[in-house]
């Protein structure tokens, strides 16, 4: 049976899907957006990878490319879980009425402190900075020796994370 274009075009699809992958780990390989057309971005992304993984820099992906490729994006797939690095910055801080993801994480991460002690206050996640965030956020600076002004800053994001780690640990 011969090889259609339409699966042809699956291939290279399938190709620069992993490409695209493996570039978001390993920002060497210039990302390649999956459409199925091998031109010269996704020549481009194939002979990155080749240099960086030792293979003969060709642009072509043949048997030692594919396999290679397959590998490495199995690897990134089964390593250890990437950190979430989603504060801001040092300067940044979230008060009474402010909204969005960060609230919502932020309120799961005091939720789950919640769940491991006793006295700590519930957090509603709904992603607004409410009265019941700024309560718990309080309560959070008060066990750590920070001011209790139930905004969440660098230095109280930090020992948020660290108290939530540290309770993964000892799971």
């Amino acid at each position: 049976m011969p090889y259609t274009n339409a699966q042809k075009k699956q291939h290279i699809k399938e190709v620069q899907t992993y490409l695209y992958a493996i570039s978001l780990f390993d920002t060497r390989i210039p990302q390649v957006i999956p459409d199925g057309f091998y031109g010269s971005e996704t020549a481009t992304a194939v002979r990155a990878f080749q240099r960086e993984y030792g293979l003969t820099d060709t642009g072509n992906v043949d048997s030692a490319t594919w396999n290679k490729i397959i590998g490495v994006y199995r690897n990134y797939l089964n390593s250890a879980p990437c950190p979430l690095n989603c504060f801001p910055s040092q300067k940044y801080s979230l008060k009474s009425g402010d909204d969005g993801e960060l609230v919502y994480i932020i309120q799961a991460m005091l939720e789950g402190l919640r769940k491991n002690f006793d006295n700590f206050p519930a957090t509603t996640v709904c992603g607004n900075y409410n009265a019941d965030t700024i309560k718990a956020v309080k309560m959070l600076q008060q066990k750590v020796g920070l001011p209790q002004n139930g905004i969440m800053d660098c230095k109280t994001w930090n020992m948020l994370v660290t108290c939530c780690e540290h309770i993964h640990k000892t799971i």
